[in-house]
């Protein structure tokens, strides 16, 4: 009898141990522009437990970028996961900064027609982008002016909508070229027509996605909510890098589509992944004079204003130091 009951009390003390585990979960809600492999490190953490480890209750929402701006000023959510929009905000005075970005180039294919060899082919054809104006055509722009063409004078560039829009516009022949992302790629590379540029490949070509943008500050307040996020979203980083065969049915599920689509997309966007959520500083410098560029500002503002990747490359050190590895 005596050991029934301490059997009882036992699994009671384990039980209120872990509900006081749930309950200390901290809510903790991360605007994104897209669930894509743009946010697979998020959502890594999210499956593997990596957040949990930390006492995060971590929630993904769907939003545009330019609300995830102001719903990030207005302290709506506690992390953004953007790019070159929250970085237009900083240099106009937002007191905002990037602290992490799980990708350091864009992940974009440029496909034409098939009887255009190669990216000279392109003069005096159309090539459609999302919107003029727009990262995108800035990336486009950068390749042409790379091989010798000039815009408008060589090549006309046309905004010609989402993804989907322009993969069926190239198919019917309405544009000659454009851009492509996941799984768009697969399907041109299926309908015949000839990949020109992968961008990922390409090094002169920068675009940061899957950051980790705060307030400034929760650096004073909440340095620690910070830590935590960050070290839960660098367990996700890292195990991506190392576990390919765990990672890909997490991402065909993040992304609705098959493993062996999954797997391909895993193995063309690996070389755009950064190795440890931070980047150096010619590279920051790079980023900078893109973003500033597609959005058409003239100041050229410091690195250390946009950027402070201190607290990832501590977090990064403290997990070599204590051996640390991915989750099976």
């Amino acid at each position: 009898m005596r050991q029934k009951l301490g059997a009882i009390l036992l699994l009671g003390f384990f039980f209120l141990v872990s509900l006081a585990t749930v309950v200390e979960a901290r809510k903790v809600q991360v605007a994104v522009a897209t669930f894509s492999q743009s946010v697979l490190p998020f959502v890594v953490a999210q499956e593997k437990g990596y957040y949990r480890e930390e006492d995060l209750d971590v929630e993904l929402i769907l939003m545009t970028a330019s609300v995830a701006n102001m719903a990030l000023l207005a302290g709506n959510v506690d992390f953004i996961s953007s790019g070159s929009s929250a970085m237009g905000a900083i240099i106009r005075g937002a007191p905002l900064k990037f602290v992490f970005t799980c990708f350091n180039r864009p992940m974009h294919w440029l496909f034409s027609r098939p009887e255009i060899r190669d990216v000279k082919g392109l003069k005096g054809k159309k090539i459609g982008v999302s919107a003029i104006g727009g990262s995108a055509h800035f990336l486009v722009l950068e390749i042409l002016k790379r091989y010798g063409l000039d815009v408008p004078r060589d090549v006309t560039v046309l905004g010609a909508g989402t993804t989907a829009h322009r993969y069926a516009a190239l198919v019917n022949g309405t544009i000659d070229a454009t851009n492509l992302t996941p799984p768009f790629n697969f399907k041109a590379q299926e309908a015949g027509l000839r990949e020109l540029v992968a961008f990922v490949k390409e090094d002169y070509l920068v675009e940061p996605a899957g950051a980790i943008v705060i307030r400034e500050s929760l650096l004073q307040s909440d340095p620690g909510l910070m830590d935590k996020f960050i070290r839960g979203t660098l367990k996700g980083l890292l195990h991506i890098r190392q576990n390919r065969s765990r990672t890909i049915p997490i991402l065909a599920r993040l992304m609705k589509i098959q493993e062996e689509v999954a797997g391909k997309i895993y193995d063309l966007v690996l070389p755009g992944l950064t190795a440890d959520g931070a980047v150096n500083q010619e590279l920051q410098k790079k980023v900078l004079e893109f973003v500033l560029k597609v959005q058409g500002i003239k100041e050229l503002a410091a690195t250390e204003r946009v950027f402070d990747f201190a607290p990832v490359r501590r977090i990064r050190a403290d997990l070599e130091t204590k051996k640390w590895k991915p989750a099976p």
